[in-house]
């Protein structure tokens, strides 16, 4: 790819509560350091994982509800809203659960639906975790994920022409512009979003969530050994830290900043 080679944002998303649903986001501020705001900020924890919301430190995914091994979490849909911290949880349009996220009882209204109705993949009692600022995000570092549209071309294709729902990939950012797989190249690269500037540092490593479709909650595909088989590597997509802070939103070009010369 060359330094001049422009994407446009198609698609933002955060995800407040690890694992479930994703919000589409029009425009967004991005500051320096942080996440989108509110992304990861939440997870349902399966069992003492010791987290302590006082002093939070990153834990792996395995301590939490999540899509690669909890794929029923993709039948519900959940809506956060930032202003009372309130999430609404539907199952089949049916309000199941509800509660300020925030609160001992709001949270405690959680817990009791998935105590209730995920209790085979239980391995103690779930129990709803914030940590203020802290994401509760795969990787310990605080990051933007960034899906290349024509990656996802490329993997159909590998399928035999299957089609792959984007948000498989529970991307914040996806883009199309760039050549398929292209992305992989940008570690180290700075890319600037109007004001805004992400730091590429690393690509993102597949796991078997990506196998579960994000409307029927079925694990269909088998899209890490896929890539394995095709590439050598089962990557998908960058992880990029927030260097300078600004708004960015769809439609927005994404531009792989030139080196400065000294």
């Amino acid at each position: 790819m060359t330094a001049s080679q422009t994407a446009e944002i198609t698609g933002l998303y955060r995800y407040p509560i690890k694992g479930l649903t994703p919000e589409h986001l029009a425009r967004v501020p991005l500051r320096t350091g942080q996440t989108l705001p509110a992304d990861r900020r939440y997870a349902i924890e399966n069992g003492p994982s010791g987290f302590d919301p006082d002093a939070p430190e990153w834990k792996p995914k395995i301590q939490f509800l999540m899509l690669a091994r909890n794929e029923r979490l993709a039948s519900l849909d959940s809506r956060f809203e930032d202003a009372t911290n309130h999430l609404t949880i539907r199952k089949d349009g049916q309000i199941v659960a509800s509660g300020d996220l925030e609160t001992a009882a709001g949270r405690a209204a959680i817990e009791g639906y998935f105590s209730e109705n995920f209790q085979p993949e239980l391995k103690g009692p779930p129990k709803v975790l914030s940590g203020r600022d802290h994401s509760f995000s795969d990787v310990a570092r605080k990051v933007v994920s960034i899906i290349n549209l024509d990656s996802v071309r490329a993997i159909e294709t590998m399928l035999g022409g299957t089609a792959v729902h984007p948000l498989r990939f529970r991307g914040n950012l996806y883009v199309k512009g760039w050549p398929a797989w292209s992305e992989l190249d940008l570690v180290g690269k700075i890319l600037a979003i109007g004001q805004a500037r992400l730091k590429v540092v690393k690509r993102i490593v597949r796991c078997p969530a990506t196998n579960v479709d994000p409307v029927t909650a079925v694990r269909d595909l088998d899209i890490p050994p896929t890539l394995s088989r095709n590439l050598g590597h089962m990557d998908c997509g960058i992880y990029a830290e927030v260097i300078a802070d600004g708004e960015i939103g769809v439609g927005d070009a994404v531009v792989v900043e030139e080196p400065r010369l000294v």
